[in-house]
């Protein structure tokens, strides 16, 4: 199976224009044969915490009906980040487009302290299959919770992966901790972070994917957009960048 980690630099609140640049990282990772590519925390609004509310939508919204169609075009898995409302509360969420599926929903379970005053909690685990292999996804500060990567373990998850915003102070201590959870649990591991400035933070890049031995097999830098792809079969990697 391959995964890719979308790299990318959101432009403040601008939800169409966003859009429009998943779009093409979603093209690049389809001529790739990949079959899942994940976006950063709330990618389509960047990391945007005081705007949440204003740009939050309910999860069916029409305006994301785009990324439906292409999954279904091009036979792959894509997952978007996006502030959602719901019965008056705010959520950050990972919304889940798979082929000839309904869409889903993953919305985060361990905030942030700075983001407590904004958004509620997520309650539920969420884990997809493809391929037969099973894939939990985590959102950013989910994977600083040890039960969260536990629980992703006793459900049989193969594959682990975290939406995140990590910021150049924050990244290094990320990256140990998902090294980590490789190891620990013998999955492999994917997080797709940022570049450029969001939320008042200089996101970091460096979107990475790790073996179930817990080995970095493969980073992007701290420039570009691109997506970072693993094949889980080979521990193959490969980097395309968007100019």
């Amino acid at each position: 199976m391959k995964i890719a980690a979308a790299q990318i630099k959101p432009i403040k609140g601008d939800i169409l224009k966003n859009i429009e640049n998943h779009k093409l990282l979603i093209k690049a990772a389809a001529t790739q044969n990949v079959d899942l590519i994940i976006f950063p925390e709330l990618s389509i609004t960047g990391y945007e915490t005081e705007l949440a509310e204003q740009l939050s939508i309910d999860f069916q919204d029409q305006i994301l009906d785009v990324f439906q169609k292409m999954a279904e075009d091009n036979t792959i898995s894509i997952t978007v980040g996006m502030p959602t409302k719901s019965d008056d509360h705010l959520f950050i969420s990972s919304i889940i487009f798979e082929p000839e599926s309904k869409r889903k929903m993953y919305s985060k379970r361990n905030l942030f302290p700075t983001e407590i005053p904004f958004f509620s909690k997520g309650e539920s685990f969420c884990q997809i299959e493809i391929s037969q292999n099973k894939i939990a996804l985590a959102i950013c500060y989910d994977l600083s919770d040890p039960n969260h990567s536990q629980e992703a373990y006793q459900a049989g998850s193969t594959v682990y992966t975290a939406s995140v915003l990590n910021s150049v102070n924050g990244i290094d201590e990320d990256l140990i901790k998902l090294s980590t959870i490789a190891e620990k649990y013998h999955m492999h591991v994917v997080m797709a972070n940022f570049i450029g400035e969001s939320g008042g933070y200089e996101c970091a890049g460096k979107s990475s994917g790790w073996s179930n031995t817990g080995s970095l097999l493969g980073q992007l830098n701290g420039e570009d957009e691109g997506i970072l792809i693993l094949d889980t079969d080979n521990d193959q990697i490969e980097k395309i960048y968007i100019n």
